[in-house]
């Protein structure tokens, strides 16, 4: 429980501030700041206008729209077969959902924004600390399902979450390491409970 807690409070923290106390420290920060370097990296290609909208878009469609344009792309590839997968994608998103909140407060991460003002964050965040990412984890808690039900979907699945990935670090609210613990959440929860859900079927 102590480790716990240490990691959660050294992850709140400005890299450039994290104290050199030995080697495991050291690491940490030198993890700390090369996830606040990818984040300008990814926050540069954004500055094109172009690109800047697509980050904006693809975020505001993370908030739920999302799921209203893969509803319709469900039932026409599933037909009969989409009801069970849509209500596990929601049961799916609902537990995510309520995991979310407890391991945010937990890690009360800022975001690279707060961190690091020459950061712009693009658009309005929905809440205040950055680990894990909720688009990313819910994305990948509803696409679960739908990749065990319909497996031609798994690369146009991959694409919607590497877009959704780089539009949240393209928008400077999440670290890398914010959304690949948002993924890997929501996979760890959704792909076994729909696996086993879907064999009963």
């Amino acid at each position: 429980m102590a480790f716990t807690t240490d990691i959660a409070a050294k992850l709140t923290r400005d890299a450039s501030s994290f104290p050199q106390d030995g080697r495991p420290a050291a690491r940490l920060q030198r993890l700390l700041d090369a996830d606040l370097a990818a984040v300008h990296l990814f926050s540069r290609t954004a500055r094109p206008k172009a690109t800047r909208l697509l980050a904006i878009a693809i975020s505001k469609l993370g908030n739920g729209w999302i799921y209203l344009l893969l509803l319709p792309a469900v039932f026409i590839g599933l037909g009969w077969r989409s009801w069970p997968v849509v209500l596990l994608a929601a049961a799916n998103a609902a537990l995510l959902h309520i995991l979310y909140p407890m391991i945010k407060r937990r890690f009360s991460r800022m975001r690279p924004f707060h961190v690091d003002p020459r950061l712009p964050s693009l658009l309005k965040t929905l809440d205040q600390h950055s680990f894990p990412s909720g688009h990313a984890m819910t994305l990948t808690g509803v696409l679960a399902p739908i990749v065990l039900a319909w497996p031609a979907m798994t690369v146009s699945a991959a694409v919607l979450v590497l877009s959704m990935a780089w539009s949240r670090i393209a928008t400077a609210h999440h670290y890398p390491s914010d959304v690949v613990a948002g993924v890997a959440l929501g996979a760890a929860v959704a792909f076994p409970l729909s696996r086993y859900a879907l064999a009963f079927l």
